[in-house]
């Protein structure tokens, strides 16, 4: 069950459903629009969720101020509260590279740094849910997933017709993110659903990082360049050994056109 589907990465999960058509999975789509398989909103009597075996928490806030923001860790409870009616034994709750700051082949194990206002809401999240694991509850997984093609902060720019801006630092490229597919990430799900044993806390990307610059290549866009402000961050990469050994036989490809085509085969689904 994947609730909070309606945003755009959850659009993209759903054309990913239909595309591969996973064989000995049920996969259920709840969102607040009436186009997905369970219409429900907080607050809505449970017993619209039928029983299911893993829940995929992928409702919470992306921006807006501190307090808008906080609402991810407020979700929380209600994600194991729905996981609790499915007789789920495990629930997926959705954190983000962002906890981690700058850095290169970053372990789960890293100091968290964020630098930006949802970072530190991610970092707020993971902590509540720490601090308020029921250990006779479902089990509690934490994914920090990485800028997912389609449904990233590049992804508007992408569509658009104008060049896409980006800030050149001083080795003369641009930022440099571990990234996923949505068809991917869809596969870390369904492993997930049958792993023997998964990590509270599991960094989720393919198996290389990208140049921004080289997505918006891939994609067909021109490039618009400025120099880098103080603030920007130009590294932010992702180590996935325990990844690949949660989740064996994963498709881990990862350059910028695998990621461009799987998006672009997604949008043409949706």
């Amino acid at each position: 069950m994947i609730t909070g589907s309606g945003g755009r990465l959850g659009r993209l999960l759903r054309a990913a459903t239909r595309l591969s058509d996973p064989v000995g999975y049920e996969i259920l789509f709840q969102s607040r629009a009436s186009d997905t398989d369970i219409c429900w909103s907080p607050g809505d009597p449970l017993d619209a969720f039928p029983k299911c075996d893993l829940i995929v928490a992928l409702w919470g806030r992306t921006d807006g101020d501190e307090r808008a923001l906080a609402q991810n860790s407020d979700l929380i409870d209600i994600s194991r509260d729905v996981a609790r009616q499915c007789d789920a034994d495990r629930v997926a709750h959705m954190s983000s590279a962002a906890v981690y700051g700058p850095g290169e082949d970053l372990t789960e194990d890293a100091t968290l740094s964020p630098v930006n206002p949802y970072g530190a809401a991610k970092c707020a999240m993971e902590a509540h849910i720490a601090q308020t694991h029921d250990p006779g509850g479902p089990q509690d997984i934490v994914l920090r997933l990485a800028n997912v093609i389609g449904a990233d902060s590049l992804a508007p720019a992408l569509k658009g017709t104008k060049p896409v801006h980006l800030d050149r630092f001083g080795d003369g490229h641009g930022p440099r993110r571990s990234y996923l597919g949505a068809t991917d990430l869809l596969r870390v799900i369904l492993k997930m659903t049958n792993a023997q044993a998964v990590p509270k806390v599991l960094n989720v990307a393919s198996v290389a990082s990208v140049g921004m610059e080289d997505i918006a290549r891939a994609a067909g866009k021109d490039i618009t360049w400025q120099p880098a402000p103080e603030t920007a961050v130009q590294n932010v990469t992702l180590d996935i050994s325990k990844l690949i050994a949660a989740c064996p036989g994963l498709s881990r490809t990862g350059t910028a056109a695998d990621l461009v085509a799987d998006w672009h085969a997604l949008e043409d689904a949706s």
